[in-house]
């Protein structure tokens, strides 16, 4: 199978956003935070999608769907049933995290059809949006932990391992800052 160079170069460039935006210094607001989470969620959940129809892995796209799809359904039930202040104040829909929920779900699916090269660092990128949620206020750790524990259920038991996975991310820093690079086999 052959990519068009620019969707690789599109698909890495996006890869390294998030890696970028995830990682805001310490010093961020909490508007910076929330941001970072958006889009390290965001981006997770189109890259489980987008891998997966960009193989032409017509089954890995449905997983992915089906686990974001479990993830969300069981986290908004939750939220309903048990309605939970936010730190910030803003509502009652802070138990579990959708975030959190939705980018572990994504992270689990690419572990188990692209393989432990993309799963390791997109489980990081997952536990940074855990982490991002909480600085900016919207979550407590034991909200993220649910969020996580959702998605990761719903990832691991809808996605099935695919049998010859040939892609690969990796992580990679220097001393003025970091990314992900991938590759993959065609």
């Amino acid at each position: 199978m052959r990519i068009n160079s620019s969707v690789a170069r599109s698909f890495n460039l996006g890869m390294v956003t998030v890696a970028v935006v995830t990682a805001s210094p310490a010093y961020a607001s909490k508007k910076s935070w929330g941001t970072a989470s958006d889009i390290g969620a965001y981006s997770l959940i189109a890259i489980s999608v987008g891998l997966p129809a960009i193989k032409k892995d017509g089954k890995g796209v449905l997983q992915a769907a089906g686990s974001f799809g479990a993830a969300s359904l069981v986290t908004e039930g939750l939220k309903e049933a048990f309605p939970t202040l936010r730190p910030d104040g803003s509502d009652n829909k802070s138990f579990p995290s959708g975030h959190t929920s939705r980018s572990f779900a994504a992270a689990a699916t690419l572990w188990q059809r692209q393989g432990k090269s993309i799963g390791i660092p997109a489980l990081i990128v997952a536990g940074m949006v855990g982490v991002a949620r909480m600085k900016a206020d919207k979550h407590r750790f034991g909200e993220v932990a649910a969020g996580a524990a959702i998605g990761l259920a719903s990832g691991i038991l809808i996605t099935n391992k695919h049998p010859d996975s040939q892609t690969a991310l990796v992580p990679w820093t220097d001393g003025k800052g970091g990314g992900i690079s991938f590759a993959m086999r065609f």
